[in-house]
C-alpha cells in the first residue's frame, strides 16, 4: 500500500511516516495542502491521511478537489476536533473515513488497511495464486502450507504481483507502489528484492521476468 501523508505538524507527521513503514507501508509525506494536490495529480496513492487544517489549502479543500477531480485514492481525514458535527461534515466532504487526534496509531493502521480493501477497490485479505497464499491481514506468505518469511519490501512486491494476476510489472510500476517518491529511478534495489524473493519462493519459479518490460508471477 502506498500512503500520502498530508499533516503540518512536522513531529507528528515523522512519527506516522516511521510507524507505516514498520507496518510495510510505504508513506510519502507533505506538510501543506497545495503541495498534497501535486502529489495526488502525478502519483497514483491507495490512500490519503488527511488533516484538516492545513496551510495554503485547507484539508477541506483537497478533500472536495479530490472527489471532484476523480483521484484514485481512499481519503482518511484527521482532525484536533472530536465533535460529532466536525466527523458528520468531513464525510459530507467525500471522505472515506475519519479519525479524531489524538488517536491510537494501531487505530490508524487499522483503519488504512480497511480502506485498502473496501470495494470498488476489491481488495482480498488472503489473495492465492499457484500454491501461495497471502494473508494481507497477518502479513504472513505460505507455500505448500510451509511459512515463507519475507521482508517488508519483498512482503509489498510480492503482493503487488500477486494483485496483478499474471500481469507485467514494470520496475518503474514496483517502484511507484513499494518505495518512497524520493528513490533514486535507476536503482537496483527492484532486481535485488526480486531476486531474494524468487530464491525464498523456492522451486518451481513464480516470479518471472518480462525482457525489457518487468516482472510477473506464471505458474507454468
Amino acid at each position: 500500500m502506498r500512503v500520502l501523508v498530508v499533516e503540518d505538524e512536522r513531529y507528528l507527521a515523522r512519527v506516522i511516516e516511521l510507524g507505516l513503514r514498520r507496518e510495510a507501508i510505504t508513506p510519502d509525506v507533505v506538510h501543506d495542502g497545495r503541495a498534497a494536490l501535486e502529489r495526488l495529480r502525478v502519483y497514483d496513492y491507495d490512500a490519503v491521511v488527511l488533516d484538516r487544517d492545513l496551510p495554503l489549502v485547507h484539508g477541506d479543500e483537497v478533500c472536495r478537489r479530490v472527489v471532484e477531480e476523480r483521484l484514485p485514492c481512499r481519503v482518511l481525514m484527521l482532525t484536533a476536533a472530536g465533535r460529532l458535527g466536525d466527523k458528520v461534515e468531513g464525510l459530507g466532504l467525500g471522505a472515506d473515513d475519519y479519525l479524531a487526534k489524538p488517536f491510537d496509531f494501531p487505530e490508524l493502521v487499522a483503519r488504512l488497511r480497511a480502506l485498502y480493501r473496501r470495494p470498488p477497490t476489491g481488495h482480498a485479505p488472503v489473495l492465492t495464486f499457484a500454491d501461495v497464499s497471502f494473508d494481507t491481514h497477518r502479513r504472513r506468505v505460505e507455500r505448500a502450507g510451509a511459512e515463507v518469511r519475507l521482508t517488508r519490501k519483498e512482503l509489498a512486491v510480492l503482493e503487488l504481483l500477486m494483485r496483478a494476476d499474471g500481469g507485467v510489472l514494470s520496475t518503474e510500476d514496483l517502484l511507484d507502489k513499494a518505495w518512497d517518491a524520493g528513490t533514486d529511478p535507476m536503482t537496483n534495489a527492484v532486481r535485488l528484492v526480486v531476486h531474494t524473493l524468487r530464491r525464498k519462493l523456492g522451486e518451481p519459479r513464480l516470479v518471472h521476468t518480462a525482457v525489457g518490460a518487468g516482472y510477473y508471477l506464471s505458474a507454468g
